[in-house]
């Protein structure tokens, strides 16, 4: 794993793992909402994550004498993270269109700052205290557009975004240089148990798999879950934080794209706009901190700098 740093791929490849890493993300909004149409949401969870833990155990067959203690409890305690984000993205995503979900689920970008003010007393910029006020404002506009207003779903995808947060900063915490491909595989089937879990708490309700729900668990477990995990993991090393956060921002785009043509979803003018103040308040501090980073990396390589 570590010989894999020292030829580093690319930039304009990077970008457009990534950018494709953001559009199988996108995507699972839309076949999510599909899928919840014949499974319950959890239900629907479950089985997408016993079916990418499957896949990843067979992909990490000459891996598994690798996996020790170690690995285990760091995956079992970041997989308890995912578990928490992806309950409350399938409770909120089954309340609330895929649009309104990818920008709510978003807000993660700005709620890291706080939990790393909150936890370690990380100071907060001035841009993403703005970014903090704007989102607040789409919040409003959104509770204020819509037939039903802010509804429960979206109080829950809100939510989700803490956990989302949550689950980044426990990565960056507790994850030194295990084999991520083993940690994935037991992240995944900690989620599965917990859904699991979740799923013989609730009431049952009798359901079937058709080639609709197939196909759509089947995208779920492979696309968001196995792929998107193994790009990020691949490549969002070699480039900072925020260049990958401005890129990630294209996540709602997809999602939204997918809802209105796929799942014929419409927003009303108010809607448009709190989703619009949410991209906004998300992308105006990264682009603010990109421009800096810029401005350091140039100022560092100006020829008065070089000179010996």
């Amino acid at each position: 794993m570590n010989s894999a740093n020292s030829t580093a791929p690319p930039p304009a490849r990077v970008t457009l793992m990534l950018i494709l890493t953001t559009f199988f993300w996108g995507g699972s909004f839309v076949f999510n909402k599909i899928g919840f149409r014949d499974l319950p949401p959890v239900t629907f969870m479950f089985l997408r994550f016993t079916i990418a833990t499957l896949i990843m155990g067979g992909w990490c067959l000459r891996r598994l004498p690798g996996l020790n203690r170690g690995i285990v409890a760091r995956g079992i305690t970041v997989g308890l993270a995912l578990a928490a984000t992806n309950l409350s993205f399938v409770f909120g995503l089954s309340g609330t269109s895929a649009s309104r979900a990818g920008f709510l689920n978003n807000l993660f970008v700005l709620i890291i700052p706080l939990l790393s003010f909150l936890l370690w007393r990380e100071r907060i910029n001035r841009w993403n205290l703005g970014g903090i006020l704007l989102a607040l404002a789409g919040l409003w506009q959104l509770a204020r557009g819509g037939e039903a207003g802010f509804t429960q779903g979206d109080l829950i995808s809100t939510v989700c975004a803490l956990f989302i947060s949550i689950h980044i900063l426990t990565v960056s915490r507790v994850l030194r240089d295990e084999d991520v491909y083993l940690v994935s595989l037991v992240q995944f089937a900690t989620v599965a148990v917990a859904g699991l879990v979740v799923v013989l708490c609730l009431p049952s309700r009798p359901f079937s798999i058709g080639p609709t729900a197939a196909g759509a668990l089947l995208y779920c477990a492979l696309f968001p879950t196995v792929v998107c995990f193994t790009l990020q993991n691949t490549y969002q090393r070699f480039t900072t934080p925020t260049q990958a956060g401005l890129v990630y921002t294209l996540d709602p785009v997809w999602s939204m794209l997918g809802g209105t043509l796929i799942l014929g979803e419409r927003l009303s003018g108010r809607e448009w706009g709190g989703c619009l103040l949410i991209f906004a308040a998300v992308l105006l501090p990264l682009c603010i901190r990109r421009l800096h980073e810029r401005r350091i990396v140039q100022t560092y390589l100006s020829p008065e700098k070089t000179e010996v």
